[in-house]
């Protein structure tokens, strides 16, 4: 009778939790977990009867919102977030009996929590501008929502922070009859203020893309929209004014004890071709190229378990929370892969991370990759080198507006000297680089970050 879809990434935390809760409505008789590929144990905690996983076409929310309407059994659809645990035990009877009882086509939900700020500063004022009759939701942005499959095979799916606010305007605008529940108290992770920033630039896209459809008689409205959205972003960019410190690390021999692609090359036999790679080629793209090559065929459960075996520097949890509460925004700037270290971001709740891209097809490591143009040198490069760390911190530091004076950066080889050099206090961790010994501020020879703390300020 009803359809409850579950979109995720990387939330092995909370899925089963979300799963089970949804198995006691005696009204659901099919559930899908549609994961966007995610880097940790989602899918296999979200293994249960009932349950059918599928992986996304594509990336982004939107892409698995529409993939699990299509595959759909029920002409009744629910659409539940994946990292909430605070759902009241009946929140699939509270979002479907307008539905079923025929009073809506379309349910979204509201909470007892107050919106957020890409909600107040972004969506409402833009809503009520364009689209007032839809001022009245308390909270447009809510990803919990219910829908008649026949309606919302006619909507947009919006394939980033824009999805839910796009399929609400796209409801309205297909004379869909809406109603808002109320589901209680619940509590969500925040969101890091990158991602604020992302997400009101997203949601107001997806209003305004769908405002241009509609023919307006006052024009003045479509000509003050740029000011509004431009005002907008300031205020979102205002909020993240008080965090104006940053500490960054490198990964390899730094976060962790070895060197990932070291450990890897050892697990899967290919460490003598990693050894003449790396001495027969002296060019940094080059030989990142080549050795991407070594990995065509190992998939990201194969990755992901090589970095999980490998330990972690001790005290470093515990570092990540006290530099946190004292308003740094932490993250990792690496030459091995992003999926590694976004792994990490996950693991330890940081806030970024910048590393070679590896080219994966469903899920397998095809043996290509792409160095970001945040390493390649500019005209604001302050070395000659073609790639360096040092160009990323830089493009790191202006994104979260943070004076490079104020970065501290971490990290135990030649690579990372013109890193440590640059910033405002560098770290040699565990080096045996004397040019980088010298050129650090502060020299750790003990495999501990506890002595890090004598550099809060």
């Amino acid at each position: 009778m009803i359809t409850v879809i579950i979109p995720t990434l990387n939330e092995q935390s909370t899925i089963s939790q979300v799963v089970n809760l949804v198995k006691k409505s005696q009204n659901v008789t099919e559930i899908l977990v549609i994961d966007d590929k995610s880097l940790d144990n989602t899918v296999r905690n979200a293994r249960s009867d009932k349950v059918k996983i599928y992986t996304s076409t594509m990336l982004g929310k939107g892409a698995s919102m529409r993939d699990g309407m299509l595959l759909a059994q029920n002409e009744i659809v629910v659409y539940l977030d994946a990292d909430i645990l605070t759902y009241p035990k009946n929140i699939v009877e509270v979002l479907t009996e307008p539905l079923i009882s025929g009073r809506a086509d379309f349910v979204k939900a509201c909470f007892n929590r107050q919106a957020g700020r890409v909600t107040e500063l972004v969506a409402k004022p833009l809503l009520g501008i364009l689209f007032p009759e839809l001022a009245r939701f308390s909270q447009p942005l809510s990803g919990m929502i219910a829908g008649k499959k026949t309606f919302l095979a006619k909507g947009v799916f919006e394939n980033d922070y824009g999805v839910d606010v796009g399929l609400l305007i796209d409801m309205q605008t297909m004379g869909a009859v809406i109603e808002e529940v109320n589901i209680g108290y619940i509590e969500n992770r925040m969101q890091s203020w990158e991602q604020l920033a992302k997400m009101s630039k997203e949601v107001s896209r997806a209003i305004l893309k769908r405002a241009e459809m509609i023919k307006h008689t006052n024009l003045e409205v479509l000509g003050n929209i740029s000011v509004i959205r431009d005002q907008m972003d300031f205020a979102i960019r205002e909020s993240v004014l008080g965090l104006k410190k940053m500490l960054i690390f490198d990964m390899d021999n730094t976060i962790l004890h070895k060197s990932f692609i070291t450990s890897l090359a050892s697990k899967f036999g290919f460490r003598e071709k990693l050894l003449s790679i790396v001495s027969e080629n002296s060019n940094p793209y080059t030989r990142t190229k080549l050795i991407a090559r070594l990995l065509k065929g190992l998939n990201i459960k194969q990755l992901v378990e090589v970095v999980d075996e490998i330990p972690v520097t001790h005290n470093f949890e515990n570092i990540i929370k006290i530099f946190r509460q004292n308003g740094y925004i932490i993250g990792i700037i690496s030459d091995s892969y992003d999926c590694i270290t976004n792994h990490l971001v996950n693991r330890f709740d940081l806030d970024f991370s910048i590393a070679n891209e590896l080219e994966f097809s469903n899920s397998v490591a095809t043996g290509e990759v792409k160095v970001p143009s945040v390493f390649i040198k500019t005209n604001e490069s302050r070395c000659n080198h073609d790639f360096c760390k040092a160009n990323a911190m830089r493009e790191v530091a202006l994104r979260y507006n943070v004076d490079i004076k104020n970065v501290i950066a971490i990290g135990d080889n030649e690579n990372d000297i013109c890193m440590i050099k640059d910033c405002g206090i560098g770290i040699a961790f565990c080096s045996s680089n004397e040019t980088l010994n010298l050129v650090a501020d502060k020299v750790i020879s003990e495999r501990s970050f506890t002595s890090l703390v004598d550099f809060i300020e």
